[in-house]
């Protein structure tokens, strides 16, 4: 049994098979606590213009596309639609009022 610690999962690179792009590392993860089962990673969206205006969407990929958890690399089965929105940005809240 291969065991990986979630902080391990934070160092490696994750790459769609689809068309071998590469999304980004690890970021963060869903758990469902209601039975401690990994539901998804998620990958923060990349920065807008350094960061000022904000971010691109983040990519949450459910556990069921991942096809190969290496060592150094993650390959996913990635469809578009699984990008979440990022909400309560500094810009966006600063802009709406």
């Amino acid at each position: 049994m291969n065991c990986c610690r979630i902080a391990d999962l934070r160092h490696k690179e994750v790459v769609n098979i689809k068309d071998g792009t590469c999304l980004g590392c690890v970021n963060d993860v869903e758990v469902d606590t209601s039975c401690a089962k990994l539901v998804a990673i998620v990958i923060y969206g990349r920065l807008k213009c350094f960061g000022l205006f904000g971010r691109h969407d983040d990519i949450i990929i459910r556990w069921e596309d991942i096809e190969v958890v290496g060592e150094d690399t993650i390959l996913v089965c990635f469809h578009s639609r699984c990008v979440k929105k990022k909400r309560n940005r500094f810009l966006n809240n600063f802009f709406s009022n």
